[in-house]
């Protein structure tokens, strides 16, 4: 599909914010990548952090020194599933994914699977979350 027929996905500003050195104007992302930024900017925000909107975003935060089993795994896949269905309208979410990447590490990688809904076209994305702090120390 040529951009001429994806103006419906939406266009917004960049983020992390940007400005184009040249002209200082506000860097904008466009269709797919405004939508990723988007499920990007959901993940990363705390609940309440928006004054505005204080339901907005997915609060993962809350898992951070969560034991690494199972429950936690269902525990993240519940809070994204419906914190995109609350917050990003144009998609349809119909499967996550959470992996224990590096454990050591605290790793976790969240695979979204979507779809444009109006479009009906399959889409991915893949957020990695790191659960613990502080893992520097040496392990003996």
């Amino acid at each position: 599909m040529d951009s001429k027929g994806k103006e419906f996905l939406g266009s917004g500003w960049a983020f992390p914010v940007t400005f184009s050195k040249g002209n200082l104007e506000l860097s904008l992302t466009h269709y797919e990548d405004n939508i990723n930024d988007s499920i990007d900017i959901i993940l990363k925000t705390h609940i309440g952090e928006r004054c505005l909107e204080p339901k907005f975003g997915t609060g993962l935060n809350r898992f951070l020194f969560d034991k690494m089993d199972e429950t936690l795994k269902g525990g993240i896949m519940e809070t994204v599933k419906f914190s995109l269905l609350d917050n990003e309208p144009r998609i349809d979410v119909k499967n996550v994914l959470v992996t224990f990447s590096e454990e050591l590490k605290g790793t976790v990688l969240i695979e979204i699977n979507y779809i444009y809904i109006k479009t009906n076209t399959r889409h991915n994305y893949v957020y990695p979350f790191y659960i613990q702090e502080g893992t520097n120390l040496n392990h003996k």
